[in-house]
Formats: C-alpha cells, sequence, structure tokens
C-alpha cells in the first residue's frame, strides 16, 4: 500500500499529525498496535488540556481520533515488524506481512510504563500487578493497594484508586517528590499512607499477589505487608525498539530530534513522547505532531 506520509503511534502526536497532513491533502496512514490514544486513555480526567477545563482521557482520545479520520487519515490496527528508511521511498513492515511503501515518515510511538525491575513481576501482571490505575482501580473496591512512585501520575493514581479501596500506600524511594502542589496537596489531604526512603523488595504470593517486603534505602529495614494489588507509576520507556538502528537515540531510548522534529534521516520526523525533550505532556504531544507533519509536508513539497 502507498501513501505520502505513515504516522507510527496512534496516540495524541500521531493522531494530531494525521490532522495536519491529511488537511495538507496528503494521503496518511497512522499505524498503532493497539487502541488509539496511547497513554492519554489511561487518564481518567485531563484538566491542563486547552478548551477543556475537565474531560476523560477516553474522551479526548476519541475527539483526536474522529478528527484525524474524518480529516482522511486512515487507521492501522498492526504491529510494526520493521522499517527500511534507507532511501527515498520508505518501506514499513507490518507483523500481518503487509508492507506499507511511503515517502515521509512520522515517529509517534509514545512511551510506555517502567517496571519495577523484580523477578516475579511478570507472573503477576493482571494477578495484583497494574500498571494502570483507571483501567484497574475500580477492581480493587475494598481492598489493600500499593503505589509505587513520586511524581503527579503515582500521586494521581493513589488519589483515584482511595475512592475503592480500604487501604493505600504510597511508597518512593526517595523523601521528597516530584509532583506539583496541586498533586501534593491532595495527597497530605487523603488517607493515604505515605512510605518514604522506601523500595518493594519482594512480592509474595502464589497465583495473586499476596502482599509486598517494603526495603527502606537508608537503614535496610524490612516490613512486610499484606495487600492484594501494586499499581506501578516510576516513569516511562520509549517504544523506539522497532524503527531499526539508523535512527538516532540517546542513551534512554528516546530519538533524538529537534524542535522542528527532524531526525538524522531526512524524510523521517519525530513527534510526541519518544522525542527527545524536557516536557512530555498531551499538548506537548499535540504540538509536535502538528510541527512534525507540516514539515513532512514541506519535504515532499
Amino acid at each position: 500500500m502507498n501513501y505520502d506520509v505513515v504516522i507510527i503511534g496512534g496516540g495524541p502526536s500521531g493522531l494530531t499529525a494525521g490532522i495536519y497532513a491529511s488537511r495538507a491533502g496528503l494521503s496518511v496512514a497512522i499505524v498503532e498496535m493497539r487502541f488509539a490514544g496511547g497513554q492519554i486513555t489511561s487518564a481518567e480526567n485531563v484538566e491542563n488540556y486547552p478548551s477543556f477545563n475537565q474531560i476523560s482521557g477516553v474522551d479526548l482520545a476519541m475527539k483526536m481520533l474522529e478528527q484525524a479520520e474524518s480529516c482522511g487519515a486512515v487507521m492501522i490496527y498492526d504491529k510494526v515488524a520493521a522499517t527500511d528508511f534507507s532511501n527515498d521511498d520508505k518501506v514499513i513492515t507490518l507483523a500481518s506481512g503487509s508492507k506499507l511503501n511511503c515517502r515521509a515518515v512520522i515517529l509517534a510511538m509514545g512511551a510506555e510504563a517502567r517496571k519495577i525491575g523484580l523477578d516475579n513481576e511478570d507472573k503477576f501482571i493482571g494477578r495484583g500487578v497494574s500498571y494502570c490505575a483507571l483501567c484497574d482501580g475500580a477492581l480493587y473496591k475494598g481492598k489493600r493497594v500499593i503505589v509505587v512512585g513520586g511524581g503527579n501520575t503515582a500521586i494521581g493514581d493513589a488519589v483515584y484508586i482511595n475512592k475503592f479501596a480500604s487501604k493505600v500506600y504510597l511508597v518512593h524511594r526517595r523523601e521528597e517528590f516530584r509532583a506539583t502542589k496541586v498533586e501534593l496537596d491532595r495527597l497530605h489531604n487523603s488517607t493515604i499512607e505515605v512510605i518514604t526512603d522506601s523500595v518493594i523488595s519482594v512480592i509474595h504470593g502464589d497465583k495473586m499477589v499476596e502482599g509486598v517486603s517494603i526495603k527502606n534505602v537508608k537503614n535496610d529495614e524490612i516490613k512486610k505487608i499484606d495487600l492484594d494489588g501494586i499499581f506501578v507509576a516510576i516513569g516511562q520507556v520509549p517504544q523506539s525498539q522497532d524503527i531499526g538502528k539508523d535512527v538516532l537515540r540517546d542513551k534512554s531510548g528516546y530519538v533524538v530530534g529537534s524542535e522542528d522534529c527532524t531526525t538524522n534521516i531526512s524524510g523521517v520526523f519525530v513527534a510526541g513522547d519518544v522525542r527527545t525533550k524536557h516536557v512530555r505532556q498531551v499538548v506537548t504531544a499535540t504540538s509536535d505532531g502538528a510541527v512534525a507533519a507540516e514539515m513532512a509536508v514541506l519535504h515532499l513539497s
């Protein structure tokens, strides 16, 4: 299948790029391996996106998707298996075996939740370990849970789950939190029990999570807490592993891209959370999407 532009990733940056590129008269395909909207769909409420005082992440994503499709962008739900950016005509091979040929590519894969890194963590995913409070929080009504992290996401998750759970702990490896004053005020005005200078060292359980061991990083003291769920919110990992080795990345795996969203390869642009930058918010992702699309238009003209 031939397109002018193929966008890899259907989050806010990819959908915005689809809107702008389609409105410029280009044929556009957006490849998304899961569901449109990306991480924003896990947000119960988005309160910092211009024009909406408050909107759920799912509703905001669906509005973006509807607009992108109405402008002519084609959604393809598949996984990228391989890429060839060596020539002017780019080739993207999908897991289904289909090949997409295009003259410009926008990388908008975003980032995914970082894991704690414990030996049996994967065993308990879906069995008490979750990385999405909005997705799974309501399942823990009347139960005991712990949230791991010290930023806005972790505190927001803890406050949200506290609506359902009988007891919520928030464990953070440092004494100071990285969250904004608004989120810290919500935490301090809640019944959440905060455990600082500590990490989860062991997850206990057979088929389901039954508890954790918490280690104090300053004195190595260990204490066990019986609980039913663990929600992890300790940062992100850029999803740049499927785009070949020729695209320049930094040491953390983020695609190196300037403010005009260009990369080291002609005709390949980058947008959103997968790009090297200091601020990763929905509004910066959509801004990147618009810039990347305009740069793709300029490249093709």
